[in-house]
């Protein structure tokens, strides 16, 4: 039964390393750009990206920081938390991310305002229902 588990956990290292990859290719950051960003040794983001490591929490909200992908995104992909109770949020993210039509300082500039404004709205909400 061990082996099963196992198999299920280097699958998920695999995704999670896999989608770290595409979203660093994305931003047009090469592996040692983001180990600047992270402060995390580009051998071990290499390692994290080939599913050889499972990263900490930390490094997660690091990489994502630099990568523009919200933490609970990555907390996601590495199985951290379920996607229960999430809007489109993330489809618009990914969408602003993907536009080819924007630049890459654009796209910045667009989830900043938008995760403000998201999060000024869920804040407002949470005060509503503290009332």
């Amino acid at each position: 039964m061990a082996t099963t588990e196992s198999t299920g956990t280097d699958e998920a290292r695999r995704m999670l390393g896999g989608f770290i990859r595409t979203q660093r290719k994305m931003a047009n950051l090469s592996l040692r750009q983001l180990s600047a960003l992270t402060a995390v040794s580009n051998p071990y983001l290499s390692q994290v990206e080939r599913g050889l490591h499972e990263p900490s929490v930390r490094v997660l909200r690091s990489i994502a920081d630099a990568l523009n992908v919200s933490a609970e995104t990555l907390f996601e992909q590495a199985g951290l938390v379920s996607g229960r109770g999430r809007g489109t949020g993330e489809s618009t993210e990914s969408v602003i991310r993907a536009d080819p039509r924007l630049s890459e300082q654009q796209r910045r500039a667009l989830l900043t305002v938008y995760r403000s404004y998201v999060g000024e709205n869920d804040g407002a909400a949470h005060a509503s229902h503290e009332s």
